[in-house]
């Protein structure tokens, strides 16, 4: 029997093929035998559901694009949920359940932040013991079934807090965290552009989202809207799950969580950085459209577009302050990020009452605020490499849901409590407080990683 040389490239051992087609590969000791490739060749492709891993895929190629534009599409419509459910409020407070109070209903928008963020540890964990993609085509139908069954619920809150608040936050958690943390897997060079596009759909979905919520309410009714919402929802996440690929495939463990991390001081400090970010967060968002028509007394139209304005710098920090890390380096960059956010909010926001301020402290907080959101994913894929990247980023996210808990409540009452509904400069340091205190966090983390002030890190 003759046969053919060849060198693999992967490896340094010669193979030989024989003339019937088999490979047959010699060992270190000189036999030939026979190559586990030609014995595979009979078995039956993965099915779709299947853990497949892709290791030998270039990093920064065309499909990791893909995957970026699958993510931004589940981002839009999860998130963007969410940053719209102050239409589906002010409707239910209006005509619904006009006898409640503005806080319990609330608490259904509240509740699907924070629970998304709660159950972040078990969504990791299904990325990583199951395939991605079928992770978020089931998150999809839950989001998508959960508010065509709220759409329903029209003669009670509490079934609304059920459908619309928590069994839509648990499925968006199982979409959120795939799409903010594979695309890590399929890009080096470019992942902080890669994350920042992906968490970019958040923001894109709320500009949208919102004022189409609000048209669909006032034509439709909430019913209608949320079963359109509901069914679009199943439609886009379905076709993007498909695209959601690992790229490496996770080996199997004992420990279902491994908690060794807590013993990082590294990440302890990103954990109390993201607690204190969170805390701060929100209050722009909330509170900016209410102060600007109360206290700096703007024009209804332009003090409610504010919060169009913040979401769109922040859409738009949230990928350029990508292109700032490459620049920077990534810590240094969310070192820079939350110290402008903050600066913005004590210096231009707290003492000034002028339309000017007001609009400029809008742009820039929206603006680096959003380098928070992108940056973390990023950060943690090059601290502790991608291969766990899902379920240290659910980990993560329950100092956020513990932030999102203590945030909001804590402004609203300050503001009612201290500030008497119209004294807004109690709220506005409460917000810069929590902001300069991440951002010290951050300097920490920034210490702890490398002492050399220089290096770009």
């Amino acid at each position: 029997m003759s046969t053919v040389s060849s060198r693999s490239p992967y490896t340094d051992k010669v193979s030989e093929y024989s003339e019937d087609g088999r490979d047959n590969t010699a060992d270190e000791k000189g036999s030939i035998r026979e190559s586990p490739s030609s014995i595979d060749v009979s078995q039956p492709p993965p099915r779709w559901w299947e853990s497949k891993s892709y290791e030998e895929q270039p990093v920064d190629g065309k499909y990791g694009w893909i995957v970026v534009t699958a993510g931004c599409f589940m981002l839009m419509f999860s998130m963007g949920c969410v940053n719209s459910y102050g239409s589906y409020q002010t409707y239910y407070h209006a005509h619904q359940f006009p006898e409640e109070d503005m806080s319990t209903l609330a608490w259904i928008g509240t509740l699907q932040f924070a629970v998304m963020n709660a159950v972040g540890i078990p969504a990791g964990i299904l990325c990583e013991r199951l395939d991605s993609r079928l992770v978020t085509f089931l998150g999809g139908i839950i989001m998508g079934v959960s508010l065509i069954i709220a759409s329903f619920c029209d003669s009670a809150v509490w079934k609304l807090i059920l459908t619309q608040g928590i069994a839509f936050s648990l499925g968006a958690s199982l979409v959120f965290i795939p799409a903010t943390s594979i695309p890590s897997q399929w890009f080096v060079k470019y992942r902080p552009l890669a994350i920042g596009i992906v968490v970019a759909g958040s923001g894109i979905g709320g500009l949208w989202l919102t004022p189409a919520t609000d048209s669909m309410i006032k034509n439709l009714g909430t019913g209608w809207s949320l079963r359109i919402t509901g069914i679009i929802i199943i439609a886009v996440n379905s076709v993007s799950s498909i695209f959601m690929r690992n790229r490496l495939k996770v080996q199997s463990r004992d420990k279902v969580v491994d908690f060794g991390l807590l013993r990082d001081i590294r990440f302890m400090f990103i954990f109390a950085g993201s607690i204190c970010a969170t805390t701060g967060y929100f209050t722009p968002f909330f509170d900016m459209p209410t102060y600007a028509a109360k206290v700096v007394h703007m024009e209804e139209n332009l003090a409610s577009n504010l919060v169009t304005i913040i979401n769109a710098a922040s859409t738009a920090g949230r990928v350029l302050t990508g292109q700032i890390a490459v620049i920077l380096g990534n810590i240094n960059a969310l070192v820079l990020c939350m110290c402008i956010a903050a600066l913005s909010l004590l210096v231009l926001w707290l003492p000034f009452e002028t339309p000017g301020t007001v609009i400029a402290c809008t742009i820039i907080y929206g603006f680096f605020c959003g380098g928070f959101i992108s940056l973390l994913p990023v950060i943690i894929a090059n601290l502790w490499g991608v291969n766990r990247i899902a379920t240290i980023i659910g980990l993560l996210y329950i100092a956020n849901f513990i932030g999102t808990l203590c945030g909001a409540p804590s402004s609203s009452a300050i503001l009612d409590n201290i500030g008497h509904g119209t004294n807004f400069r109690p709220t506005i340091a409460f917000s810069g407080c929590f902001m300069a205190a991440a951002f010290l966090m951050f300097c920490c983390l920034r210490i702890a990683a490398s002492r050399d002030f220089k290096k770009r890190i």
